[in-house]
């Protein structure tokens, strides 16, 4: 067995926190009273000090306590506990000191009677315990009676808060025509007070507006629906008032309100429906095609996806599918449009029925509703007088380029489609017919040629002709007639080219000197065939002679090969040229032959630039221009 101050130490350590779980687990207790505790905290120190060998007689000292806790709101000041040594006789030989929370501003304690009284109303939201150090101190040594002790004063709540619905405001969104017992929303509230302690935060909620529509559990905040079949077509909206009240919702206890918006979403309980049996139009009948007749509508109840609908035509009872009809995706009308040309002389009524079916059926309600309606279409056509109307769309002839003036070309021919039939005059565009090629009898639309014709110039005329009714309104259409002129062969077939050939000093017998070719204006049915040839009176020619390939082109050939620049320079050769119309015609061209001494590659310098050209098959103005350009580049290059 230890010495007395061990004994000493070892019994303030273990009572200590066994006295504050004690007070601790006390203060949780609702309501409860706290008096006469009394610990073992140890021996006197006197006692201990003199090391006493009288252990098993020392006297229990200890704390007494009463009362540890406070009413929050509670008038002050008020005595609330006290707090008593064992050891104090009622001399006043004991002072007692407070320390911790709330010390001093909240807490004071008599240092004679150990009596603690609060200096202010306590708020339990604000603070709901309070751990305090309470000491015994002898007032003639100045030595503590008893070791420091803990403790708790606990603040009683009282039912001093309204509840408070959270995550204002409550907007829900439910389906219409939706079962009974449908969750809509919960509404949610808190109440400060201590849920704990009796009832002042058990809550309850209740229907203040919304009834016999909607329900509420009372301890969940869930709402319910309690009313079937609720048509958003009837009401969209409704504001529903849920109360809370605390005390379970007895007397005395606060409550308070929130409201939830309840908005019904659309479902497809509604078909279309048309408001006429009967949609009448009329349509005159010179209307383009694609030209709007006119619009119905089928009313929906529905919204959105739900109200979207297709109109459909069924055929006339001709069935000539003159119109049709389109959904407008802005409007959600059906657009009747005109799908064929109209003709009041021949057709003036159209009767057809209309059905509008939704696009989206909802099959819960195929019992309630047939998402389809009928109705009928009577469009009338109305008589418009009718510019004249040619029997052709277009005219195409042919006429020869030789034919003479007061030549019938065609004759085109309109006729007026109206129930009068009016006298109608031709007449020719002068902007399509600026040479005044041709003319045309206004009375009966005969076209002949009024000029002679040039097919080299112009080989087609497209000429408008206007027909106009002789009335008031002057009426008038036009037609397009496409004259070509045929080909004569009136042109002389040529050379395509001033040919400078030219024959190097020692070219032998045979070879070719120049290849010839030729143009001609005119354009023969069959294409052009050229013949090539010398003039008969020099056929025989010692020195050249003309091959004819057959190919619209022929060469130049040496017949010997004794050419040299000494005996002769030149030489002149008549080329003829002869086409294959009916009669032939031809030309004849004297080509100048140079005898040249050509170097080793075939080029005659002889001659400068111009033999350098015809050496190289060119002109000479092409030639210039390629050394103007060889000198323009090279000048770039270098600068």
């Amino acid at each position: 067995m230890g010495s007395a101050e061990e004994m000493h130490g070892w019994r303030v350590k273990m009572s200590m926190p066994s006295v504050l779980a004690m007070v601790t687990a006390f203060s949780m207790i609702p309501g409860g009273v706290l008096s006469d505790m009394r610990g073992t905290q140890g021996l006197e120190a006197q006692q201990l000090a003199q090391g006493s060998t009288h252990l098993h007689r020392r006297l229990k000292r200890g704390w007494i306590w009463k009362q540890l806790f406070v009413p929050e709101e509670d008038p002050t000041p008020r005595v609330i506990g006290q707090l008593k040594s064992d050891s104090d006789r009622g001399e006043f030989s004991i002072k007692y000191i407070l320390t911790g929370e709330g010390a001093g501003d909240v807490f004071e304690i008599d240092e004679y009677s150990g009596e603690i009284r609060t200096l202010k109303k306590l708020d339990r939201e604000e603070k709901a315990f309070y751990v305090l150090q309470a000491q015994a101190i002898n007032r003639r040594t100045n030595e503590p009676e008893e070791p420091q002790s803990e403790f708790i004063i606990k603040v009683q709540d009282i039912n001093d808060n309204v509840p408070q619905f959270q995550n204002e405001p409550y907007v829900s969104s439910i389906p219409e025509m939706c079962p009974t017992g449908t969750t809509v929303a919960q509404v949610t509230a808190t109440d400060a007070d201590d849920p704990m302690f009796g009832n002042n935060a058990k809550l309850i909620y209740s229907i203040l507006q919304g009834e016999p529509y909607f329900s509420v559990e009372p301890k969940t905040g869930i709402i319910v629906t309690s009313w079937p079949n609720m048509d958003r077509e009837a009401r969209e909206q409704y504001l529903v008032v849920v109360q809370v009240k605390d005390m379970l919702g007895l007397s005395g206890g606060y409550s308070s309100s929130t409201t939830v918006t309840v908005s019904l979403t659309d479902v497809n309980d509604n078909g279309p429906t048309f408001q006429h049996h009967l949609y009448a139009f009329a349509i005159p009948e010179n209307a383009a095609v694609g030209t709007t007749v006119g619009r119905i509508m089928a009313e929906d109840g529905d919204i959105g996806t739900n109200a979207r609908m297709t109109y459909s035509l069924e055929d006339d009872l001709e069935g000539s599918s003159t119109f049709i009809i389109k959904t407008d995706p802005v409007t959600q009308e059906g657009v009747v449009l005109l799908a064929k040309p109209l003709d009041f002389e021949t057709k003036r009524r159209f009767v057809m029925a209309a059905e509008a079916v939704n696009d989206h059926v909802d099959t819960r309600f195929l019992t309630l509703e047939e998402f389809s309606d009928r109705t009928t279409l009577k469009i009338v056509v109305e008589d418009v007088d009718e510019p004249p109307v040619f029997l052709s769309p277009v005219y195409e002839w042919k006429v020869p380029e030789n034919a003479a003036a007061g030549t019938v070309v065609g004759i085109v021919s309109a006729r007026d489609t109206d129930t009068v039939n009016n006298p109608i005059r031709y007449s020719i565009d002068k902007r399509s017919d600026t040479t005044k090629a041709f003319k045309i009898d206004p009375n009966n639309g005969t076209i002949t040629v009024a000029k002679a014709l040039d097919r080299e110039t112009s080989n087609w005329h497209n000429v408008t002709v206007e027909a106009k009714e002789a009335t008031q309104n002057h009426l008038s259409s036009s037609v397009v007639v496409f004259i070509k002129v045929l080909d004569i062969n009136d042109n002389v077939p040529r050379l395509a080219r001033d040919y400078q050939p030219y024959i190097c000093e020692g070219t032998q017998a045979g070879e070719l000197i120049q290849l010839l070719s030729a143009v001609d204006p005119d354009d023969p049915v069959e294409g052009h065939h050229f013949y090539f040839s010398m003039v008969p009176e020099k056929h025989i020619n010692p020195n050249f002679t003309i091959r004819d390939n057959q190919d619209n082109t022929a060469g130049i050939v040496a017949r010997r090969s004794t050419f040299t620049r000494k005996d002769r320079t030149q030489y002149l050769l008549p080329v003829v040229v002869t086409d294959s119309g009916s009669p032939a015609l031809s030309s004849t061209s004297t080509l100048t032959i140079s005898v040249c001494s050509c170097q080793p590659a075939g080029h005659c310098p002889t001659g400068g630039v111009k033999a350098l050209a015809l050496s190289m098959g060119v002109s000479l103005q092409t030639l210039i221009g390629i050394l103007v350009c060889l000198v323009t580049l090279t000048a770039n290059l270098l600068s």
